[in-house]
C-alpha cells in the first residue's frame, strides 16, 4: 500500500515539476495564435473549451491500454509501479506535450509530417505507411472489443444474448460519424460523458484499494522478474506490455487533433501533459487494485502474480482476458451498479480511442494528399477507404497476426517520435525556451531507451519476433541501438 500512495504522489508532483520544467524547456508563446483561429474550416479547426480538449485528449489515447495493458503488465512485478511513474513523467507525458506543441507550431500537422520535416523524406514515408496501418488496426480492433463487453452486458442485464454483430454495426457507425463531422459535434458532445464514466469508474476502483482486504506487494520486490509463466524477460516485456500509461508512440498521432482545436499554448501543459498523467493514474490505480484483489481469492496460485495470471486466463488456456477479472473485481467491489458504470467505463474508452484512431488517420491522408476536408463530402471520400480496410481486416484470419505487432509498431513510433522531439529542440527555429543548446537530452535518453526495448522485443520475443537466446538479443538489440544513438548525435553535429 505505501508503495502505491507514494507512486500516486510521484506522479501529482512530477505534472507540476517536471511538466512546468517541460513546458519551459518548449517556451510557449501566449500571445501566438494557435491554428484553430488561423486555420479555422468549421470540421477539424475549431476552438473548444480547454476541458473539452482535456477531456477528448484524455480519452483519444486512455483506451483499454491503462486498465487491460497494466493488469497484465503488474504481472511482471511491482517494476509496474515504477515504470509507470517514471515513464509517464520523463518520458510519455513529455513525448504526448511535445507532439503536441510541436503540431501547434506547424499549424496542426499531423505526426508523420512532423517526423519526415525533422528526420527526412524516408522517414516521413516510413511512418506515413507504418501510422497508417496502426490507426486503422487500433480503429478494428476497438471495434471488436467494446461489441464484446456491450454484448456481455446485454446478455447479463436483460437476458438477450448473440448480440455482438448488432453492436459492432451500432460502433462502425458512432465512428463513421466520429470521424467526419465537425469535432465540435460528436466528439465535443459526447466524449466528455464517456470521460466522465471512466474516470468516475478509476476513483471507486481507487477507492476500493483502500476499503479492501489484500495486499500489494512493495517496492523491494521491483527488480525482480515475477512473471508466473517462461515469457518474454521484464526488459524489454514490461515497457512493451504497459505502453498506455507510460509511453505510447500512438498518442503522438492523436495530440495533433487537439492541437488544432486549443485555443492558447499555454493550454497545452494540462491538455497534453496533463491528459498523460491522468492516464497514468488510471493505470496506477487498476494495477494496484488487480494484484491486491487477487490476493484475497481462493484460486490456484502460490504468489499473488500466479493468482493474477490464472484469474485472467480463460478456460486453462494461456490467452489472457483481463476482462473476465475485471468484471469480478466491479462486481466483487462496487456491486451491481458499479459494474454496470465498470463495464460502460470500459466501453468508452475503446470506443473513444478507436474513433479518435479513424480521425487521426483520415487526417493524415488529408495532410500528405493536400485535400481540402472542409466539405463533407471530401472527409466521406477519404474516410469511405480506410473503412472499407477496416471491415476487410475484421473479416480475415491474417489480421489477428497482424494485431500481434502493434504493440510493437507502437513503441516503434515512439521511438521516432522521441528523436523527432530532439532534433526540434536542436534545431529549432521557431524561438527557444530554456537550455536551448542542451534541452534535445530530454528526448534524446528516452528515445535510446525506448529504441533498446523496441530492437531487444523483436529479437527475444518468442510469440511475435525472432525468439532468440535472451543474451544474444540483448547483444545485438545493444549494439543496434549505439549505432542508432551515435549516428543521431553525429548528423545532428
Amino acid at each position: 500500500m505505501v508503495t502505491f500512495c507514494i507512486a500516486l504522489v510521484c506522479l501529482v508532483l512530477g505534472y507540476f515539476i517536471y511538466g512546468s520544467f517541460v513546458e519551459k524547456v518548449f517556451g510557449v508563446s501566449p500571445d501566438r495564435r494557435t491554428p484553430c483561429y488561423t486555420m479555422q474550416d468549421g470540421a477539424d479547426y475549431i476552438p473548444m473549451p480547454t476541458w473539452k480538449v482535456y477531456t477528448v485528449q484524455f480519452l483519444n489515447i486512455a483506451g483499454t491500454g491503462p486498465i487491460f495493458g497494466a493488469m497484465m503488465g503488474v504481472l511482471y512485478g511491482p517494476a509496474a509501479f515504477l515504470w509507470i511513474v517514471l515513464g509517464c513523467i520523463l518520458g510519455g507525458a513529455m513525448h504526448d506535450y511535445m507532439s503536441g506543441m510541436i503540431s501547434i507550431r506547424r499549424g496542426g500537422m499531423g505526426l508523420p509530417e512532423i517526423i519526415g520535416d525533422e528526420l527526412g523524406s524516408v522517414c516521413r514515408l516510413v511512418m506515413r505507411c507504418v501510422a497508417l496501418v496502426l490507426m486503422v488496426c487500433v480503429g478494428a480492433s476497438f471495434v471488436l472489443i467494446p461489441a464484446g463487453l456491450m454484448d456481455q452486458l446485454t446478455e447479463r442485464l436483460f437476458d438477450v444474448g448473440g448480440t455482438n454483430l448488432v453492436w459492432s454495426v451500432i460502433i462502425m457507425v458512432f465512428y463513421l460519424a466520429v470521424t467526419v463531422f465537425p469535432i465540435d459535434k460528436i466528439i465535443g458532445t459526447i466524449y466528455p460523458v464517456f470521460g466522465a464514466a471512466l474516470l468516475i469508474m478509476a476513483v471507486l476502483i481507487g477507492f476500493g484499494i483502500f476499503t479492501h482486504d489484500g495486499n500489494i506487494p512493495g517496492i523491494s520486490e521491483a527488480f525482480t522478474d515475477h512473471y508466473p509463466v517462461p515469457y518474454t524477460p521484464l526488459f524489454p516485456g514490461l515497457f512493451i506490455t504497459i505502453a498506455c500509461g507510460a509511453v505510447s508512440g500512438f498518442h503522438a498521432t492523436q495530440s495533433p487533433m487537439m492541437a488544432r482545436c486549443i485555443k492558447n499554448e499555454k493550454y497545452g501543459l494540462r491538455c497534453f501533459y496533463g491528459a498523460m498523467v491522468t492516464e497514468g493514474v488510471v493505470a496506477l490505480i487498476w494495477a494496484a487494485a488487480a494484484i491486491k484483489f487477487v490476493d484475497m481469492l481462493d484460486i490456484a496460485g502460490a504468489t499473488p502474480y500466479e493468482k493474477l495470471y490464472n484469474a485472467m486466463t480463460a478456460c486453462g488456456t494461456v490467452k489472457m482476458n483481463p476482462g473476465l477479472l475485471v468484471e469480478r473485481m466491479c462486481s466483487d467491489w462496487l456491486g451491481n451498479a458499479g459494474l454496470v458504470l465498470a463495464v460502460l467505463g470500459i466501453v468508452a474508452a475503446p470506443m473513444s480511442t478507436g474513433g479518435g484512431a479513424f480521425r487521426a488517420a483520415r487526417m493524415m491522408v488529408a495532410d500528405f494528399s493536400h485535400y481540402d476536408q472542409k466539405p463533407l463530402l471530401n472527409r466521406l471520400i477519404l474516410t469511405a477507404p480506410l473503412f472499407a480496410v477496416a471491415i476487410a481486416m475484421l473479416n480475415v484470419s491474417s489480421f489477428k497476426v497482424l494485431w500481434l505487432y502493434v504493440s510493437w509498431f507502437n513503441q516503434v513510433l515512439s521511438t521516432f517520435t522521441f528523436f523527432t522531439i530532439a532534433h526540434f529542440l536542436r534545431h529549432r527555429t521557431d524561438g527557444h525556451g530554456i537550455m536551448p543548446r542542451t534541452s534535445w537530452l530530454i528526448a534524446y535518453f528516452p528515445a535510446v531507451f525506448m529504441c533498446a526495448v523496441s530492437a531487444c522485443f523483436i529479437l527475444i520475443d518468442a510469440e511475435n519476433g525472432l525468439g532468440l537466446d535472451t543474451t544474444l538479443g540483448y547483444a545485438i538489440g545493444g549494439a543496434f541501438t549505439a549505432v542508432v544513438s551515435l549516428w543521431f548525435i553525429v548528423k545532428n553535429r
